[in-house]
């Protein structure tokens, strides 16, 4: 069955909902169908996934990678609870800075597409949650850059006031020194490095 796809406030990124088939035995979902994904006007190559597992209160990103390795990532959960968001990075987009949060949780099933030039993370509302993502382009950690999850600038209404975070998530660059070195510009074209 084709998605369907719930607009958000950024064109481009989009909430998704898949049908699924539940009876006494439990459910039955296809989270990706190459054809019914392209006849909704989905037609991106995915060519890795991952998986990671956070404990509650962990927040993981902002996250992106630059114009050497640009990525579109669909997003869901499949255990507990996050608080998702993606935040639009394409200098010139008339969204540029603007973010959209969303809960995805194992018993909503829904998923998020993120578009290229997009910074994306999440926090753990459960006590347990596992996010698993699908890529349009290889982890790349030279390319890869991260956002500050608490700047002013784009100031994130996160559930979770004080969240546990890496080494590198704590060193996330400000929204203002993005914008000095950005790694995209509108529209949607990689910025050339």
């Amino acid at each position: 069955m084709r998605p369907r796809l719930i607009p958000t406030s950024i064109p481009d990124l989009f909430v998704l909902e898949i049908d699924c088939f539940v009876d006494e035995r439990g459910f039955f979902l296809e989270s990706y169908h190459r054809r019914d994904f392209a006849a909704a006007g989905i037609n991106l190559e995915f060519v890795q996934d991952s998986h990671s597992q956070s404990r509650q209160g962990v927040l993981r990103g902002f996250h992106y990678q630059d114009a050497r390795a640009p990525l579109a990532k669909l997003i869901r959960c499949t255990a507990g609870a996050v608080f998702d968001v993606a935040v639009d990075i394409r200098v010139g987009s008339p969204t540029f800075g603007r973010w959209f949060g969303t809960e995805l949780t194992a018993a909503n099933r829904r998923q998020v597409l993120v578009p290229v030039g997009f910074a994306h993370g999440f926090v753990t509302l459960s006590e347990v949650a596992e996010v698993q993502y699908r890529q349009t382009g290889y982890y790349m950690p030279e390319a890869e850059g991260t956002l500050a999850w608490n700047d002013p600038d784009l100031a994130v209404a996160w559930p979770i006031p004080d969240p546990v975070l890496s080494g590198r998530d704590r060193a996330g660059r400000s929204f203002a020194a993005y914008r000095q070195a950005p790694a995209f510009i509108w529209p949607g074209k990689p910025r050339p490095g």
